[in-house]
């Protein structure tokens, strides 16, 4: 059989101790408590392994649990074991998503969940044989970055920077509008993602040698340089902007929230389309654009593909190459406005 007995399984407390967390017993329409989904105590010890020993981010693990939930509950509408499930019958999963009308990119998030689930029962000792190794989603068709343009960046840039020339310094206002200003500037300069600015730490900006630490994906630090306008609009909202926005104890972190804690993601992203309103830009444009543009940018400048790479912290070069199809896409543009023949 490819499940194996519990009595083997050197995991079995771990899990038996995940099932028994939840704060509250699920209930059905009535009101009545659910029986409890078949799976579900390993899979929360999946999820806190990936939470405390992988130091996968909230959203990840989140995401996870969602996927992998309605794999168990899809199972157990179909009256099978699901960690004994053939090849074929994790194929039909896929393939009955599929004709759910699904997106590609949902499909293979699904089975992008599920391989990670079984590696972790096989290494576990809960499955000897692993259903879905060999699995391929469907293909996506490829898809370019969205990304802003130079015009379009400097105007996003100048919000902030108009506003903060109204204010006096030393006002509440001028302390987050020099805080907003440094955010968009550290973004663009360093194509950071927008947990990393939200987790950046203010001992870790280096001005004498104009770069930034940051923790990454993986609990992975690395270095990213910054220009020297970006260094003018964080060392101004450090000694203008952020004395102001402490309130009590130092969290340490470099952005600071209204209330002295951590600017958040969700803070920064409504932050992020506030000044998209202001500077009269496309309303669906996100902060990870910020990152695509940096990449892009980069490219088009002369920047190798290997030191991108680096700077974004990719772990696959593949990723990074996206960037060449667009700066690839931006000089058809120019070719094509420029060229007598155009």
């Amino acid at each position: 059989m490819a499940r194996k007995d519990a009595r083997e399984k050197p995991a079995a407390a771990l899990r038996q101790d995940a099932a028994g967390r939840s704060e509250r017993q699920p209930q059905d329409a009535a009101g009545a408590p659910e029986e409890p989904l078949p799976g579900g105590g390993e899979l929360a010890a999946f999820l806190d392994s990936l939470r405390y020993e992988e130091n996968d981010s909230a959203h990840t693990v989140r995401s996870y649990g969602c996927d992998l939930e309605d794999y168990l509950r899809w199972a157990h509408r179909r009256g099978l074991d699901p960690f004994s499930v053939t090849h074929k019958q994790a194929r039909r999963y896929l393939g009955e998503l599929d004709a759910a009308r699904y997106s590609k990119a949902t499909v293979n998030r699904r089975l992008s969940a599920l391989k990670g689930f079984f590696r972790w029962l096989n290494a576990m000792g809960v499955v000897e044989v692993d259903p879905v190794a060999s699995l391929q989603g469907p293909k996506k068709a490829a898809r370019l970055p969205k990304s802003i343009s130079p015009s379009d960046m400097e105007r996003l840039l100048a919000v902030h920077e108009e506003a903060l020339a109204s204010l006096d310094a030393g006002s509440p206002a001028f302390a987050k509008e020099a805080r907003d200003q440094a955010v968009l500037e550290t973004m663009y300069a360093c194509g950071f993602r927008i947990s990393e600015v939200s987790g950046m730490l203010a001992r870790d900006v280096d001005f004498g040698l104009q770069q930034i630490k940051v923790m990454g994906k993986g609990s992975k630090e690395r270095i990213v340089p910054m220009h020297r306008t970006a260094a003018r609009a964080i060392r101004r909202y450090l000694v203008e902007g952020r004395p102001l926005l402490l309130a009590g104890d130092d969290p340490g972190c470099l952005f600071l929230s209204d209330r002295g804690k951590r600017y958040s993601p969700e803070s920064i992203r409504s932050m992020f389309k506030r000044s998209l309103a202001a500077a009269g830009l496309d309303a669906s444009l996100s902060p990870h654009a910020m990152r695509h543009s940096f990449a892009t940018d980069v490219l088009s400048g002369g920047a190798d593909l290997r030191s991108v790479q680096e700077m974004l912290g990719h772990a696959d070069l593949s990723t990074t190459q996206v960037y060449t199809h667009v700066s690839a896409e931006r000089l058809k543009d120019v070719h094509h406005q420029a060229h007598p023949r155009g």
